[in-house]
């Protein structure tokens, strides 16, 4: 077995936490719109303000059932193949949640810093519109300068850390595979499996449930990482 049909989907369900720019601008908020002026009532017509028509009583929604927990499909006797869904087991696992929170922690702060930058550049560049024209030349430019220098600060900075965001994606990667894959050859060494397929990738059009490891995989790698937990034998 090997890690890199792992390491396709992982690379997928990291990669969608820095789609597009991590740094967003804030969305501007549109004013509600102005109630329009009531019409007058027309001459003779009565002012008194009708009774309100009371509301339709709607009776009470029933209470949705309690879904009953099915038990997991059993493992097809004789099968030598099996599939897994790598991001399931990256998004559920103790460690794979912890690889992501370190992710977005990291985005996080990189998101704060460029909005600092932003503020500050901001600031200058709309002092510079409404006060730069009763500016002495040299303080002028020196703003201008200032503006400049910001802007291609804001960039190198946006840059450096999408760099460091992927670094950090590619580090978390590569842990989390070598702690899954010597499970997953365990798992399939136990089952006496040819093939375990990729469930995202593989392109499949039905696969019976008793032959998707996944949440057991899930389990095997939690248990491993509680403290004192030996490593699964090669």
């Amino acid at each position: 077995m090997r890690g890199s049909a792992i390491a396709g989907s992982l690379v997928t369900s990291l990669m969608m936490l820095s789609a597009g720019s991590v740094f967003g601008q804030a969305t501007g908020q549109t004013k509600p719109a102005q109630p329009a002026t009531a019409p007058k009532p027309a001459a003779g017509a009565s002012t008194q303000t009708p009774a309100p028509t009371p509301p339709l009583q709607t009776p009470p929604a029933a209470p949705a059932p309690t879904p009953v927990a099915q038990p997991p499909a059993p493992f097809p006797q004789g099968a030598k193949i099996a599939i897994i869904n790598p991001q399931r087991v990256f998004q559920e696992s103790v460690d794979g949640k912890a690889a992501l929170g370190r992710v977005q922690a990291l985005i996080a702060k990189k998101q704060n810093e460029g909005q600092e930058k932003t503020k500050t550049l901001q600031a200058n560049q709309q002092k510079l519109q409404t006060s730069g024209s009763v500016m002495n030349e040299a303080a002028r430019s020196q703003l201008e300068k200032e503006v400049e220098k910001e802007q291609l600060e804001g960039q190198r900075f946006q840059q450096d850390a999408q760099a460091e965001i992927n670094e950090l994606q590619t580090e978390v990667q590569q842990e989390f595979i070598k702690k899954v894959t010597p499970i997953l050859q365990q798992m399939a060494s136990e089952k006496g499996l040819q093939m375990v397929f990729n469930a995202v990738d593989a392109g499949l059009a039905y696969v019976d449930p008793g032959l998707d490891l996944t949440t057991d995989l899930i389990k095997k790698l939690d248990a491993l990482s509680k403290p004192g937990a030996a490593p699964p034998k090669d």
